[in-house]
């Protein structure tokens, strides 16, 4: 399937528009050297800067025409049409066969499993538990003592290893599941607000594989979901307007789930069609 350069052009066009918009609070704060203990995560967790986020691809198999300045892009091979060229999903899995099969493993094995929505985004305390340093220079809502007693009253439940790593050493032994890198592909699950975060980084590993539309999306899921992730955390951020979700309370257990199943829907749509446009399906196979 070929798009004419005209099209492709419109496209590329729209796309660099809603990235310039997604990222102008952040190129703001930037160009004036001040920090967000919120937003910055999204630029600097996944090291793609915003001059990335605006190149636009058309994805796997699709051709553009009449587009000579791509020829040398990585990932880029030659089309049918004189100029032509097509993001190369066999050269990607060639070059990158580890990291491939990873990718695909962790859409495909997330997707084929339920969802879980009892954790309550604990992760972010457990990584302050008993600590006399924390990661983020914010005073804590309930102070150490109020934070720590949390922690010990609940079970924590993180299947996501990339957050379990942050724990304390006196958290580790609370988690249900012991984690590891190699098994993250057997915990992994959709009910995980991270693993929905994580479809933006997948995305930007596959590279000119994904659509930019469908890139830029998975940004905005991962950007309202580090707002609930921060809501629910024990940091006090009302001097950012962040509304705080009381997780230690019923009725903040409550709107967490509430909103941790809405952005399981949006990840499952998103992982189905990251699928779709590297695989060209959305078996939900492990």
């Amino acid at each position: 399937m070929s798009v004419t350069r005209a099209d492709w052009t419109l496209r590329e066009r729209a796309h660099q528009e809603r990235a310039d918009a997604l990222t102008h609070e952040h190129r703001a704060r930037a160009a004036a050297g001040e920090k967000h203990p919120v937003w910055d995560f999204l630029f600097s967790y996944y090291s793609y800067k915003p001059a990335q986020l605006r190149r636009w691809h058309a994805g796997a198999g699709m051709e553009l025409e009449d587009a000579p300045e791509r020829a040398s892009w990585r990932w880029y091979a030659p089309g049918r049409t004189e100029g032509g060229v097509v993001a190369d999903a066999a050269a990607f899995g060639s070059e990158k066969a580890e990291l491939a099969g990873l990718i695909e493993r962790m859409l495909r094995r997330t997707a084929s499993r339920p969802g879980q929505f009892g954790c309550f985004g604990l992760h972010e305390w457990a990584m302050v538990y008993q600590a006399d340093e924390h990661r983020h220079a914010v005073p804590l809502r309930l102070g150490q003592a109020g934070t720590d007693a949390v922690v010990e009253a609940h079970d924590l439940r993180c299947t996501h290893f990339d957050a379990f790593r942050f724990f304390t050493p006196e958290a580790v032994p609370r988690n249900r599941t012991p984690l590891t890198r190699d098994d993250q592909p057997l915990f992994e699950q959709p009910g995980c607000l991270h693993a929905g975060m994580d479809l933006y980084k997948w995305a930007i590993k596959l590279g000119p594989l994904v659509p930019g539309e469908l890139l830029l999306d998975t940004f905005e899921l991962a950007r309202d979901i580090r707002l609930l992730d921060m809501q629910a955390a024990p940091y006090d951020l009302r001097a950012w307007d962040v509304v705080p979700v009381a997780i230690e309370t019923t009725e903040g257990k409550a709107e967490y789930v509430r909103r941790q199943r809405v952005f399981a829907d949006r990840g499952a749509e998103l992982r189905a069609a990251l699928l779709r446009a590297w695989r060209g399906d959305a078996v939900l196979a492990a």
